[in-house]
Parts: structure tokens; C-alpha cells; sequence
């Protein structure tokens, strides 16, 4: 089974021509997600804790549309453009898993980010029994 998610229209516009997740058999891969406002589909480019709680908000509506959750996340990887966000991208992001139940991950630093965001976040998701 393969199978492209894409979010209806006005909910979360794709800021490139690409689905924001695919179902591959038991996984679900999910595109990376930035702070993007879903009412304007504009990059929020302030505070950190702001973009990350946008992030992680972003990738539970594309998780929540098809049919999966973040406690079933196996990988994600976290795209930073500066490390001296570490901490608080820690924090906010382990708070939206419940019972500590944290998924692999790996912290990226980049110099730049599609929509000039500071940070990205993508996933890997057992979608299986």
C-alpha cells in the first residue's frame, strides 16, 4: 500500500509541490513541517517556543488527518538554525509526548530553512498494530 496524504485545501497549504505525508505499508512519512500558520499559510518567523509549539501543532493536523498519532512516532529529526535553540526545542517538543514515550531523533543545525523558519521538523510513523 502507498498512499500520498495531502490536507484539504485551507487547512495547512504545502509551502512546495510535495504531499505532506506518504503511507508506505505500516509507516507513515511525514514531510517536514515549519512554523506555518494554517489560517495564512505564512512561515511565523518569531520567538523559538512559538515556532516549535506551530510545528509540532502542524505535524499533529497531518497526523490527525491520516488516521495516526505522535505516540506511535518511530523517528524524527529536528532541523535547527541555531543550537543555542537546543534547549528550548527539547523541552517544547518532548512536552506534546505523553509518558515520555519519545521517539528516535536526530538534531540537525542548518544555515537556512524554506520560509525562513528556524525550525523543522519531520517524522516517522508506525501506523501497524
Amino acid at each position: 500500500m502507498f498512499e500520498r496524504i495531502v490536507l484539504p485545501n485551507g487547512t495547512l497549504p504545502p509551502l512546495a509541490p510535495f504531499p505532506h505525508a506518504i503511507r508506505a505499508g505500516d509507516f507513515l512519512f511525514v514531510t517536514g513541517q515549519l512554523a506555518e500558520d494554517p489560517n495564512t499559510g505564512e512561515v511565523i518567523v518569531g520567538p523559538i517556543d512559538e515556532q516549535v509549539r506551530r510545528v509540532m501543532d502542524n505535524l499533529q493536523l497531518v497526523l490527525n488527518h491520516a488516521g495516526a498519532s505522535l505516540e506511535k512516532a518511530v523517528m524524527a529529526r529536528i532541523f535547527i538554525t541555531d543550537f543555542r535553540y537546543y534547549q528550548t526545542v527539547n523541552e517544547i517538543y518532548a512536552s506534546y509526548f505523553t509518558d515520555g514515550k519519545l521517539p528516535c531523533r536526530t538534531t540537525i543545525g542548518v544555515v537556512g530553512l524554506a520560509g525562513f523558519g528556524d525550525v523543522e521538523i519531520d517524522l516517522i510513523v508506525y501506523c501497524g498494530e
